[in-house]
């Protein structure tokens, strides 16, 4: 065989492209978003001082190769997508109407909600009123709420994801198998960013449950994972189960009208 002739039997074969984890993802596995910044060009013999140009939006390489989430395709994901979604939580403020509305989030938790529900398939989807339920009871939607003023390292954000967690979701050797997210601590202060991470920290801690359990937990047990019921006192537990689930209530009253 000829390898002109070779050469057209590969131009005919079918081109596979790897597969996005989500068709909402604009970069194939193994590479992140990183969108258009300026651009530092460094002097040369032609130019000696050096000039800034505009990099456009484009697909980096993960260093690992390994799928990863990072802030730039975070935001772009939810720019192009999330106002488009027709499942949102209830849209009302829960008695958050002052500084930090109720109702401001609900986009975002919606879109979240999906793309996870998207990327792990349970069999019961996760309900973008438990995540606004979650927000309420964590944060008061309070995007820069910081748990300990004097602890950095606290929990942060609307959904007080720790530093630890961001650590663990970063953490490719870690206890996580797949779909990873690399964020620095002021990062988790982005509401978008936050509820990306503690969405799927809740999916991790559903895992965890259901490993405990030896069942599918609920969202109901993996909420209180979350919350970490079991490493507190019982009247504690109480407390952060009951003001859950005042919350949950209200939703649920709301989409049953």
């Amino acid at each position: 065989m000829s390898r002109e002739t070779r050469m057209k039997k590969t131009a005919k074969k079918k081109v596979t492209k790897p597969k996005n984890t989500h068709p909402w993802r604009l970069c194939p596995p193994g590479e992140h978003w990183r969108r258009t910044h300026p651009l530092k060009i460094p002097p040369s013999k032609k130019n000696p001082a050096g000039s800034v140009t505009t990099r456009h939006g484009h697909c980096v390489l993960n260093p690992t190769g390994k799928d990863q989430l990072y802030p730039d395709e975070i935001q772009e994901i939810g720019e192009q997508n999330f106002s488009k979604i027709k499942e949102k939580p209830c849209s009302i403020d829960l008695g958050f109407t002052k500084k930090y509305k109720g109702s401001q989030y609900d986009d975002l938790i919606a879109g979240w909600t999906k793309y996870w529900n998207d990327v792990f398939k349970p069999e019961t989807p996760l309900d973008p009123n438990v995540v606004k339920a979650l927000i309420a009871s964590e944060s008061g939607f309070d995007p820069k709420r910081l748990a300990n003023k004097k602890n950095k390292d606290s929990a942060r954000g609307l959904l007080q994801v720790t530093n630890n967690t961001r650590k663990i979701l970063a953490d490719e050797k870690g206890e996580l198998k797949d779909h990873y997210l690399t964020l620095t601590r002021e990062d988790l202060n982005d509401p978008s960013n936050n509820i990306c991470a503690g969405i799927r920290w809740l999916f991790r801690k559903r895992a965890i449950a259901s490993a405990l359990l030896k069942r599918t937990a609920t969202w109901e047990e993996a909420i209180a994972e979350f919350k970490g019921i079991r490493t507190t006192t019982k009247a504690r537990a109480k407390e952060l189960i009951e003001r859950f689930n005042e919350y949950l209530e209200k939703l649920k009253k709301c989409e049953s009208l």
